[in-house]
């Protein structure tokens, strides 16, 4: 036996290491007919390691302080050495995080990756997308630009109109009567501390459930329901490593390819990354002309602009636009379908999906700009479609005309 199978018997015996990589990764079998659509998961945990990584330069030369914020963003940006590329790694990782989890969750909705048994993963999955969300909002406040300030101004006064209990909640989120020193303070701390935890933790539980009952695949058939019976192995199985370690590598390649053109050729991406007004500093007196969060965010605004106030309270808007994510939870209880992927559903589940996406884009497309009535009917009827999509899902998919599922995967 050689030295280094000592050293990892001695290590096994104290932490079952060998164990680990064999059920997560060599005798982890998932089904033979992954496609392009399986990139993304794998994407998004490494786009969370470099957002992670940056995150920790960043805070070494980042001051959470209203008078010096701006001033130290500037500082990493022109005097830290390699600061600027640090700087836009950072906040071109922010919008690709959510490039690649708005590809995955659509993929999930394609091949129903959300259905039994996988109600788990589904929402595990939509809570980190939750936490992403929150981590995005605070870490937008920190370079306490233009945009910075006034934009958590306007999402932070949302929650004054919750009825009895919204000014009070508004006031204890940003630990003051304004935005100030105080709720940067404590935006920087959950920013870069209590939320990525959470995310983490949620990142690992949502893994560990994904290999406890096994990956969906293109046809959505249970490649465990056909196993040899000597080894007890996936027949439409193959080893996640190396077959797609090596195959998540081409992704990871092309990934940063586009990040790379991104972050030296337009970091900025036209001011739907970082806009011109947040290379401004905050300035509490003066109202930037059109405020507007970050492409990310912009579906559930113009969600929340579409619905009219009431008596002068913003709060169905609120609701509205909480409902429209709290949905997202339901998902697995709300399809009826007899099956799974997209392959073998029938027409009116594919052009209800077909809706939903065009509605989602054109909300997104809505909330960047400056609200007028036509933009207003026009948000009206795509927060319609958006909701109906999962309002109307327990009939359709049942009613819908559905092909046999193969009893193997087809490859």
């Amino acid at each position: 036996m050689s030295a280094l199978q000592k050293m990892m018997g001695w290590i096994d015996d104290r932490l079952p290491l060998t164990a680990t990589y064999k059920a997560h990764l060599s005798e982890y079998y998932a089904p033979k007919n992954f496609n392009f659509w399986y990139f993304f998961g794998s994407l998004a945990l490494l786009v969370l390691v470099i957002q992670i990584v940056t995150g920790i330069f960043l805070t070494m030369n980042y001051k959470p302080d209203a008078e010096l914020a701006f001033i130290s963003v500037e500082y990493i940006m022109r005097d830290v050495e390699w600061g600027w590329l640090i700087r836009y790694m950072h906040s071109t990782g922010a919008s690709m995080f959510f490039v690649v989890v708005y590809l995955h969750m659509f993929r999930g909705l394609m091949y129903g990756s959300y259905r039994k048994p996988r109600e788990l993963i589904w929402i595990f999955g939509v809570l980190i997308y939750l936490m992403l969300m929150a981590e995005a909002f605070l870490g937008y406040l920190l370079p306490w630009g233009q945009m910075s300030f006034w934009g958590a101004q306007v999402i932070v006064n949302l929650f004054a109109a919750v009825p009895f209990i919204g000014e009070d909640l508004s006031i204890w989120i940003r630990g003051d009567y304004v935005i100030s020193d105080a709720t940067l303070n404590r935006f920087f701390a959950f920013h870069v501390i209590a939320l990525p935890l959470v995310l983490i933790a949620l990142v690992a539980v949502h893994l560990v459930a994904l290999h406890e009952v096994g990956s969906n695949n293109p046809d959505g058939v249970e490649i465990k329901k056909h196993k040899d019976p000597v080894t007890h192995i996936p027949l439409d199985g193959i080893p996640f490593h190396p077959y797609y370690t090596v195959k998540d590598i081409v992704g990871v390649i092309v990934f940063l390819m586009v990040f790379s053109a991104i972050l030296f050729f337009a970091p900025e991406m036209g001011g739907y990354f970082l806009e011109a007004a947040n290379f401004v500093p905050a300035d509490p007196l003066k109202t930037p002309e059109h405020i507007a969060p970050l492409w990310y965010f912009t579906p559930f605004y113009a969600i929340l602009r579409a619905v009219p106030p009431l008596f002068g309270s913003q709060f169905p808007g609120v609701v509205a636009m909480g409902l429209s994510i709290v949905f997202l939870f339901f998902l697995p209880w709300l399809d009826r379908s007899k099956v799974k992927s997209i392959r073998y559903r029938g027409p009116i589940y594919k052009i209800a999906l077909a809706l939903f996406i065009v509605s989602f884009i054109g909300l997104g497309y809505l909330g960047l700009l400056p609200s007028t009535p036509v933009a207003t009917i026009f948000a009206q009827v795509f927060s319609v479609i958006y909701f109906l999509f999962f309002l109307l899902m327990p009939w359709y998919t049942s009613i819908d005309k559905t092909k046999p599922e193969p009893e193997r995967v087809t490859g």
